[in-house]
């Protein structure tokens, strides 16, 4: 599986895909970094139009900043983002990463994200509701760390050129390992963020 020649293959049908899609552009950096993180939790088992407006509804609402998430009433913010799907679950999901960023970072990005790799997808990892994919959306798209994010598209596409493995960690490890041998460091984030943009397309496409 080439998979460097798969990119140039989408990238050539597709072209840029400018993720991860901010709908408040307006908004400061902090409130889009959290709008990223939010809406990769929102994305868990729905489609991405259904976030869409579960967000609408949260900016709409003023709820796009984790201070306000946490004060937010827990049936209130239920009905804000309902549309995303298993709402209850979710809305425990934000109400809790809201509160690990206010208290231990007193919401303040740029000191978490500036810890190394392993150590923020670690502690991503011990929040309740937070798994790999949804971990390493946040990492990749808010942070800018260099990971590749794996989804149900991803598996799709590695099928489809008889490549499976048993583990998420194996298939994140197989893009990194070949896509590192042809990207600088400091360009891996960008390609990351393309390639994931891309296989995401890819997806939705094949499955209409």
């Amino acid at each position: 599986m080439d998979v460097i020649n798969i990119f140039n293959q989408l990238y050539q049908k597709y072209g840029p895909q400018d993720w991860w899609p901010i709908l408040n552009k307006k908004a400061e950096n902090d409130n889009k970094i959290f709008e990223i993180c939010v809406g990769a939790i929102l994305t868990q088992n729905t489609a991405w139009t259904n976030v869409e407006k579960a967000l609408n509804s949260l900016i709409k609402a003023n709820l796009m900043t984790p201070e306000a998430v946490l004060k937010c009433p827990i049936k209130k913010l239920q009905k804000y983002i309902r549309s995303s799907g298993y709402y209850k679950q979710k809305a425990k999901k934000l109400k809790i990463f809201s509160q690990w960023v206010i208290k231990k970072y007193h919401g303040n990005w740029q000191r978490f994200f500036r810890q190394s790799l392993e150590k923020v997808r670690k502690e991503l990892l011990l929040l309740w509701g937070i798994g790999p994919e949804t971990a390493d959306s946040i990492l990749l798209y808010a942070g800018h760390k260099p990971i590749f994010v794996i989804d149900a598209y991803t598996k799709r596409l590695c099928h489809q050129y008889g490549v499976e493995f048993k583990t998420y960690n194996e298939y994140q490890n197989f893009f990194e390992k070949k896509i590192a041998c042809w990207r600088t460091k400091s360009s891996l984030v960008l390609f990351f963020q393309e390639y994931h943009a891309l296989i995401v397309k890819w997806g939705k496409e094949k499955s209409q």
